[in-house]
């Protein structure tokens, strides 16, 4: 059995001028693609397996992130069925230079484990054995409805 907390996960992006729109924050499909990425690496840490993409539930834009900013992702597996990972994401906007974090955005993704042949492959059970493990977990299932 794996635990939560041994699913969790935090990445950083400098935000730089090849990230940017024409109003000089982070492109939201780059942002996407950061969010999917490390949610990926959650869920193959918890499955064993390689996993692909199959849901991205509403992705609200809270914040813009700015070029020099950091983008600081963070994410981790709340959920699991018999082949998919359900995984919490959340973005902060982090100046490095104080240590602000601002909530940028936040979403739920689902992932399906796959074998060497890119067939769904059951996944091992999730646990929770810290009162932290427990409150991430408590926390994303209170917030995936929304």
């Amino acid at each position: 059995m794996i635990d939560v907390e041994e699913t969790y996960i935090e990445n950083r992006v400098m935000v730089q001028p090849n990230h940017a729109n024409n109003l000089q924050t982070a492109h939201g499909g780059h942002v996407l693609k950061w969010m999917d990425e490390v949610g990926a690496m959650s869920a193959m840490r918890f499955a064993g397996n390689s996993c692909v993409t199959a849901r991205i539930n509403q992705v609200d834009f809270e914040r813009p992130i700015q070029v020099g900013d950091t983008s600081l992702i963070k994410s981790y597996v709340y959920r699991a069925g018999r082949t998919s990972v359900r995984v919490r994401l959340q973005v902060y906007r982090e100046n490095l230079r104080n240590g602000k974090q601002q909530k940028a955005t936040e979403s739920y993704f689902v992932y399906v484990a796959i074998d060497d042949d890119r067939e769904p492959t059951t996944v091992p059970e999730l646990g929770v054995s810290s009162d932290r493990g427990e409150r991430l977990r408590d926390e994303a299932l209170a917030g995936e409805g929304q």
